[in-house]
């Protein structure tokens, strides 16, 4: 399915949150008849699937690959960057754009959108999920890496992490058939 924003679905012209997210792919799964799922998430995706698992019992099963929700870790030099931009914009000296490529190669409603999202940390949603969970992580993600893999895994109470060796951030395209096999065996223990 296609996200707001993404493939053919159009981004509204107001920025949007998590919540937002989640709610069109609970259309989505009425849509299509509803009942019992199993939810997969990747990277962004596990973000909506984890507020969709923490509310809704029919969320029976969740996998999560290279999820994106928790809060990076951030060192000294990072706040000073942010408070230094903050400081020089409020006196209203040049600055030079701040932010991530990312970020800086968006426009309108979606950068709202961008940071309202990456700013949101999944793990209250994270602390509420009761659905059996599956962590799928490539130990080479450099976008997410593993340190939140073991976080979530901590967070989620009847959770169960698979790290693949040398995987990176698409570590299911980096390991398809064991991803596969992985979802397949995981979906029908549910």
């Amino acid at each position: 399915m296609d996200l707001y924003g993404f493939g053919k679905t159009p981004h509204p012209n107001y920025p949007l949150y998590i919540e937002d997210y989640a709610r069109g792919v609970e259309e989505v799964i009425a849509e299509t008849g509803g009942g019992e799922v199993v939810l997969v998430g990747h990277s962004f995706g596990g973000r909506i699937a984890m507020r969709l698992a923490a509310k809704c019992p029919s969320v029976v099963g969740l996998v999560l690959i290279d999820s994106a929700g928790v809060i990076p870790r951030r060192g000294l030099g990072y706040y000073l960057r942010v408070g230094g931009y903050k400081l020089a914009k409020k006196l209203h000296l040049k600055t030079k754009m701040q932010g991530s490529p990312d970020y800086a190669a968006l426009s309108g409603a979606i950068k709202g959108t961008f940071v309202n999202v990456v700013n949101e940390s999944s793990l209250p949603d994270a602390k509420k999920i009761v659905a059996p969970t599956l962590l799928l992580w490539g130990s080479e993600d450099r976008d997410t890496p593993l340190y939140m893999c073991r976080k979530l895994q901590r967070t989620i109470r009847d959770c169960e992490e698979v790290v693949f060796k040398g995987a990176g951030h698409f570590s299911y395209l980096d390991r398809p058939d064991r991803s596969y096999l992985l979802i397949k065996a995981f979906a029908e223990s549910v």
